[in-house]
């Protein structure tokens, strides 16, 4: 979604590394390439204005000045502001104190509350909670339909008492204020401690729709109401964040489609303009592609520093702990790491989500922008294949695997020969490097390692002397024999121990001294 914006300030900031000390055209020069990077991110004109006015104030003030690497200040600096457009803080939901928490889902058609009602009823489940969603969107055809499926996905029960209409010709019928008002009576009934209202929106702003969601409102007196918006729809986005404010009266603002192509612009207008929070965001179209939307975090993406707190938290979720411990106690005991540990590993990566949205989170990524975008995720499917076309044997002695064996697996996998060769290439590079892990050393490239003994060190062998002269190494290699020779001890012609040997230290059975002799 920012890829735009984000190459823009990165490459602005590109121009500051170095410099001792930054003149005013120089902080005037790097403002104005700011004010058209957000610009072009379709931003708000208010907010680019006042954005750009307070990065200026402060970056020709004291803190810019004294401080010992300008460039690195003005990065700060734009940090700090795109966190305070973006919200400030993270918000959480206001839970009533007498449940049901009533949640009012308003927004234009189209912009994903249906399936947005899926995911946070999904991941209030999986916080502990009850939710129920329940239909008010009787005039979208198959709405009513959508939402059922979306709670079955979810696993979250639905009121719908009516089934809406099947069809744009067909005229809607019942009433949704009377369905929101059953609804929240029905969680009542069932101890239900969360409701989440799915209303009806419209491709435009109008009069209807603005009194039917005011009627819901005043209906069910919810304790948050989500505008939800798309983030792909640009400078709109304001005008309709702010047309629902003023005619609904909204909590919070949702994000949806952050996985787009578009440039981003809404996300970094609605929360300034508005005044509301955004809360949550929608990267995807998986039930589990939902995020509490963090603005310090978002702020660190948009500058390319990366989200590895976003990144450890999916981890944690996702992750298998009982196959973390084992994994932790095979390479502890310096067992070797094989394509069955292989498979599993890379099926835990896999349940974190897309293989493009964690190489982004991650901070200083050698990974351009252009390398990521053309990562192919499918590579991730061939690979299970060809280790899944070995056998078991194989797997555990990748060594084994001949001509004649790799072209077994690349038939079974569907891939060409000289693909195999390559996966266990890389894989002996990765057991390499389990193994000097395991044993203490340092990856090369890696800063911090523990690297092993240095050759010719106190304690390391020392390697022989080499010589180009034949009759020299030949003379060494004598004298050296000869130190051999010197040095073993005295005994019988294999080597018996030495002349004050005592056989009673062997621990011998009783009567057995008289077959040793002295």
């Amino acid at each position: 979604m920012f890829n735009s914006l984000s190459d823009r300030l990165t490459s602005t900031f590109k121009n500051l590394r170095g410099k001792g000390r930054l003149s005013e055209a120089d902080i005037d020069g790097t403002v104005r390439e700011i004010r058209r990077a957000l610009l072009d991110a379709d931003v708000a004109v208010p907010v680019v204005r006042a954005f750009v006015a307070q990065v200026k104030e402060r970056a020709l003030g004291e803190e810019v000045s004294a401080s010992l690497n300008p460039g690195q200040q003005i990065v700060k600096i734009v940090n700090e502001e795109l966190v305070g457009i973006l919200g400030g803080e993270t918000r959480r939901l206001n839970l009533a104190k007498n449940p049901p928490t009533v949640i009012m889902l308003a927004g234009l058609q189209g912009a994903g509350k249906t399936t947005l009602a899926g995911k946070l009823a999904k991941h209030l489940k999986a916080q502990g909670h009850t939710p129920l969603l329940v239909a008010c969107d009787l005039q979208r055809p198959n709405a009513v339909k959508q939402l059922q499926v979306n709670g079955e996905r979810a696993g979250v029960p639905v009121y719908a008492p009516h089934p809406g209409v099947s069809s744009e010709f067909e005229s809607a019928t019942g009433d949704p204020v009377a369905v929101a008002r059953d609804g929240v009576a029905e969680a009542r009934t069932k101890l239900h401690d969360v409701v989440i209202v799915d209303t009806a929106g419209r491709l435009g702003i109008d009069a209807e729709m603005m009194a039917q969601a005011a009627d819901i409102r005043a209906a069910v007196n919810p304790d948050e109401v989500l505008f939800v918006i798309d983030a792909m729809i640009g400078q709109d986005a304001v005008n309709t964040a702010q047309a629902f404010n003023d005619g609904v009266g909204v909590t919070g603002v949702v994000l949806t489609k952050l996985d787009g192509d578009a440039r981003g612009g809404a996300a970094l207008s609605v929360a300034s303009v508005t005044g509301k929070p955004v809360m949550y965001a929608s990267t995807g179209e998986n039930l589990d592609d939902f995020e509490i939307f963090h603005p310090d975090r978002m702020a660190s993406r948009i500058l390319d520093m990366g989200d590895i707190l976003t990144l450890i938290e999916q981890a944690e979720q996702n992750w298998d702990k009982g196959e973390a411990e084992r994994m932790a106690k095979k390479f502890a005991d310096r067992e070797d790491f094989t394509l069955d540990d292989f498979l599993a590993q890379m099926a835990q990566i896999r349940k974190m989500g897309s293989m493009k949205k964690i190489l982004g989170m991650m901070p200083g990524s050698q990974i351009s922008r252009q390398q990521l975008e053309q990562f192919d995720e499918s590579q991730m499917d061939r690979i299970e294949a060809i280790v899944r076309s070995m056998t078991p044997h194989e797997r555990v002695a990748p060594k084994i695997i001949n001509g004649s064996r790799r072209a077994r697996i690349a038939k079974g996998s569907g891939v060409h020969v000289s693909e195999v060769n390559s996966m266990l290439e890389r894989f002996g590079e990765a057991q390499k490097m389990m193994k000097k892990l395991a044993s203490g050393g340092a990856i090369p490239g890696m800063p911090g390692g523990r690297g092993g003994a240095k050759k010719g060190a106190k304690g390391g062998k020392k390697k022989p002397a080499k010589f180009g002269n034949p009759a020299k190494a030949a003379q060494l290699a004598a004298a050296e024999a000869n130190k051999a020779k010197a040095k073993a001890p005295a005994g019988a012609a294999f080597g018996a121990g030495p002349k004050d040997f005592d056989p009673s230290e062997l621990n011998l059975p009783k009567g057995f001294e008289k077959f040793l002799g002295k």
